[in-house]
């Protein structure tokens, strides 16, 4: 019914030894077997065959229902199912259904949620369908990672992705000297991250793990709503990054959703630069594209909020751009394709003109290269408390947006500088130093 190896592994823990490991699960493994030989007695043929008959009947009564359910439905489909189609089965309810989800686990059998690495709760909180009430609210409904969540993410999915990167996190503290770790950044809100959004948010994961480990804390990223919605997903649709980025704190970027976040004292991060800053093009790394609106600092100083400007470099060590948006628009079929997905995508800074109001989604093509490293700094933090007359005076709130942006920059410069004076910013140093003192080890860096 099942993949015995993932039954047998659910209550191994992910920290044992390789020999441990395999000593647990063989003694997981010999447990099931008496279980095999006592399934004839628990299901004899004439029961099953009364079974059957009973799930046609009923079958045919759910079938003939089915476009009169309103309801969300989320569908959990197996790959692996060796006693029931469940993926053709799949496709035929995510048609039929009015408001249906699939999360589709291609290496799962039919006994997926007593299955090791399947969480019905991650499940759920990834495809955004937890709620309280009649609807889903994105503020409060959120439930925050759990311990054996955090663990899955950071300790085994993204685990190799943080070790060859080696990211470095620095934050500037109140005297303005700056220092290794987030010291610099307060314990509480409401705070609000600003900062510069890298080729295709590399740099999100490293930047989630290092708050929820030293802060503990989440911080709420405020993103393009296409990543919440379901208009492309299909009845094969698998976990994705989509749905790290909301179990991690993502929602939709909107006033008031942040307006809520700040009532809440909650950590918000926001890139003015959204979509074109992120999904940028050949040689545009590191440039920002941010539009005239001040609307972020008018609210932060209405509530109080810290600021705290903030820059990454190192995604041109990692990636490399080999199609981008105006390569992919002269190309035949790829036009077509950024043509009909942005036009049905919602829309966001309609009113915003030139490059910096250019909101196309579109899917770069990437290489990777040997990774060299990642390196954040988080600035001095900008106290708005006080600064209630800029709500109303839009001029000295516009002259504050554009001292944050231009400190942004000076951060890049900053980091692009002196990572040439990391002696750690190659891979295979790296790899040489861990290999020296342990896979866990704190890399060296530069001196700020």
């Amino acid at each position: 019914m099942g993949d015995p190896l993932k039954m047998a592994a659910v209550s191994i823990e992910n920290n044992l030894s390789p020999p441990e490991t395999l000593q647990k699960l063989s003694d997981s493994l010999t447990s099931m077997l008496p279980l095999l030989s006592e399934l004839s007695d628990i299901i004899p043929r004439d029961t099953l065959l009364w079974k059957l008959k009973l799930l046609k009947a009923g079958a045919a009564y759910a079938n003939s229902r089915l476009h009169a359910v309103q309801a969300e439905v989320l569908l959990l489909a197996s790959g692996k199912d060796n006693l029931l189609p469940s993926g053709e089965e799949a496709d035929r309810l995510f048609k039929a259904l009015k408001n249906c989800r699939v999360r589709y686990f291609k290496d799962n059998g039919h006994t997926l949620l007593l299955e090791d690495g399947v969480n019905l709760l991650t499940v759920i909180k990834g495809a955004n369908m937890y709620r309280r009430g009649r609807q889903r609210d994105s503020v409060t409904d959120y439930l925050p990672p759990t311990l054996s969540e955090f663990r899955q993410t950071f300790d085994v999915d993204h685990r190799l992705f943080h070790l060859a990167l080696s990211p470095v996190m620095m934050s500037t503290l109140k005297d303005g000297k700056i220092v290794r770790g987030l010291a610099g950044v307060p314990d509480k809100g409401p705070v609000l991250f600003v900062g510069y959004h890298a080729l295709m948010g590399i740099e999100l994961s490293p930047l989630y793990e290092e708050f929820l480990r030293e802060k503990r804390t989440v911080v709420r990223g405020m993103a393009h709503p296409f990543l919440f919605g379901k208009k492309f997903e299909s009845s094969r649709q698998e976990t994705s990054r989509f749905d790290t980025v909301s179990m991690y704190g993502g929602l939709p970027v909107t006033p008031i959703n942040m307006y809520r976040l700040f009532q809440r004292n909650q950590f918000v991060l926001l890139y003015p630069g959204g979509v074109r800053e992120a999904l940028h093009r050949k040689g545009e790394e590191y440039k920002l594209f941010w539009p005239d609106q001040p609307e972020f600092v008018r609210m932060a100083a209405r509530f109080g909020v810290t600021i705290i400007p903030f820059g990454c470099v190192g995604e041109d060590d990692v990636l490399e751009l080999v199609l981008d948006y105006n390569d992919q628009k002269n190309i035949p079929g790829l036009r077509e394709w950024i043509q009909s997905i942005n036009k049905e995508a919602e829309r966001v800074r309609d009113s915003v003109k030139g490059e910096d109001g250019n909101q196309d989604m579109y899917l770069p093509a990437l290489l990777p290269k040997v990774p060299g490293r990642f390196y954040y700094l988080f600035g001095q933090p900008i106290e708005m408390k006080g600064m209630g007359n800029l709500v109303r005076d839009r001029k000295s709130a516009n002259e504050v947006y554009l001292r944050i942006k231009s400190q942004v920059e000076e951060i890049m410069s900053y980091l692009k500088r002196k990572r040439e004076e990391d002696p750690y910013r190659s891979l295979p140093q790296r790899a040489l130093y861990q290999a020296t003192w342990g896979a866990s080890a704190q890399v060296p860096t530069f001196e700020p």
